[in-house]
């Protein structure tokens, strides 16, 4: 039998956006569950390069593994007061940020896994949604009627004078105004560093020849550029998207397309779903 040394390569924040359609509750809802989901994921994808069946006892799958590596950014740990709470937010003590540190720290604990972390950091203000931007931007229009009725007051027609679109216009203006929650604003924040890691390592594994296969699990195609570089050195390089749609034009840049958790019926939206990472 061949011995590969395989790497496998997974964006932490891509992982755990897509985790929620393609696994049940189960397998993400605590940082011990979404732990070993990432190492069964890593598994099924060397036991299928080695031919090892699922169900095998004893299994050696990790004598083939060169290391997996998990990319993400340490949460945020600014403070900032909300604007529609009128509260103050420590950044660091959400649950989103303990939840984050408790999944490394159970992913350092797991045998052959390497973190590479970059920071999370403030890019702006606090922004509202597109929906709101959309419908403040349509409104625009009564601004003047809205100026006018508040100093000529009945005087002049002031609401009278709005057409019928105009009329609905005002009512969505109203509706969506009425629906702001504290929810519907968010800090501008922007993971750094994270890309440029997993790219960093794809280069110095095939350099070094530290791997002669590399598994990457995101759908960014910013990796391109290491994969080729990968390809040429004679590196077998294979994209896991985790069921998610890819551009064609990535195809020339893999030697293969493979999302490993099973999947069962179709979706309302035409994805696969897997009926979850049970251990064998």
């Amino acid at each position: 039998m061949r011995i590969r040394r395989v790497a496998v390569l997974l964006d932490g924040g891509f992982f755990l956006k897509r985790l929620p359609k393609v696994v049940e509750s189960r397998f993400r809802e605590t940082p011990e569950a979404v732990a070993e989901t990432a190492r069964i994921l890593c598994k099924r994808h060397v036991q299928r390069l080695i031919g090892e069946a699922e169900g095998t006892t004893s299994s050696r799958w990790l004598d083939h593994v060169y290391r997996l590596f998990y990319y993400d950014a340490r949460p945020y740990d600014g403070i900032a007061h909300h604007p529609i709470a009128n509260r103050r937010i420590e950044f660091a003590k959400t649950e989103q940020a303990r939840f984050r540190e408790s999944l490394f720290q159970e992913l350092r604990q797991k045998r052959k896994f390497a973190l590479r972390l970059g920071k999370v950091a403030k890019e702006g203000d606090w922004q509202i949604p597109s929906r709101l931007t959309k419908t403040l931007i349509k409104t625009r229009e009564l601004v003047p009627i809205l100026e006018s009725l508040m100093l000529n007051g009945s005087e002049g027609g002031g609401l009278s004078d709005l057409t019928e679109e105009q009329r609905r216009n005002l009512e969505k203006l109203i509706a969506a105004w009425k629906g702001f929650g504290e929810d519907d604003v968010s800090l501008i924040l922007r993971q750094k560093g994270v890309d440029m890691r997993i790219g960093l390592d794809i280069a110095s594994m095939t350099l070094k020849k530290q791997a002669d296969t590399i598994i990457l699990v995101t759908g960014d195609s910013d990796f391109v550029p290491a994969a080729k570089l990968a390809r040429r050195e004679g590196v077998e390089f294979i994209l896991d998207p985790m069921w998610q749609n890819v551009n064609d034009d990535l195809f020339e840049h893999i030697d293969g397309l493979v999302s490993v958790l099973r999947t069962g019926n179709r979706s309302d939206t035409s994805e696969e779903r897997p009926d979850g990472p049970q251990e064998c």
